[in-house]
């Protein structure tokens, strides 16, 4: 899982540092323009990535990036620059919460469900005690470890309806990340059933490469 960050007026940012995952879906470092900037700076001065959730769905605004998200207090609108696309591809629409069109480009770009964000760089700090309303979880992690660690937090904690996905279901989608992927789907899944648990255990398992665990999730993630 990687972070969601939202709003608390239905604008969300999906967060991602720059500099590492936080969590068990990995999540590759973005080399944009951004980064190029940061380079030589120290981690607590780089930007805290994420996406605006325009649609305002309840998994967060960018689930490619893992299943659980914070949904960030309205407060730190004030700070956020945004772009769209990703910067991975270097866009050159910009923008900040009191002026910007990024939203309506969003709209016309008929991008993937996956890709369908406004990326957010959250500037300073973001602390789990001033800046989180709330970390919202995967159902399939109540009564885990997971469940566990995150009341060990000083915020929230709150759940979205959920992953999952059927093997059958994995089976009619072969082109979206390769039949390789769905091969390895179907090896992990536990009574025909994939789910965000389900892909972490098979993470943390280690007899997968974790790139076509990736894969796996954002099949789930796309059509679970």
């Amino acid at each position: 899982m990687s972070g969601t960050l939202a709003f608390d007026h239905g604008e969300s940012v999906s967060l991602r540092r720059a500099t590492h995952a936080t969590t068990a879906t990995s999540v590759a470092p973005t080399e944009g323009f951004a980064e190029r900037l940061h380079d030589h700076a120290p981690a607590t001065e780089r930007p805290v990535y994420g996406a605006l959730n325009f649609r305002r769905k309840p998994v967060g605004a960018a689930p490619r990036f893992g299943s659980a998200h914070f949904r960030l207090t309205a407060g730190t609108l004030l700070r956020a620059t945004f772009c769209y696309p990703d910067s991975f591809f270097e866009p050159s629409a910009f923008g900040v919460a009191s002026r910007m069109a990024l939203i309506e480009l969003a709209e016309a770009g008929g991008q993937d469900a996956l890709d369908d964000y406004v990326e957010a760089q959250v500037h300073g700090p973001v602390r789990l005690d001033r800046d989180v309303e709330a970390l919202v979880l995967d159902p399939s992690h109540r009564g885990t470890a997971v469940e566990t660690a995150a009341h060990r937090l000083p915020c929230p904690i709150e759940w979205h309806p959920g992953f999952r996905l059927t093997v059958e279901q994995l089976r009619c989608h072969p082109d979206h990340r390769g039949p390789e992927y769905v091969k390895v789907g179907t090896e992990i899944a536990v009574d025909g059933l994939l789910d965000p648990r389900i892909v972490g255990d098979a993470v943390d398992a280690g007899r997968h490469d974790p790139q076509a665990l990736k894969k796996v999730w954002h099949c789930l993630a796309r059509f679970g």
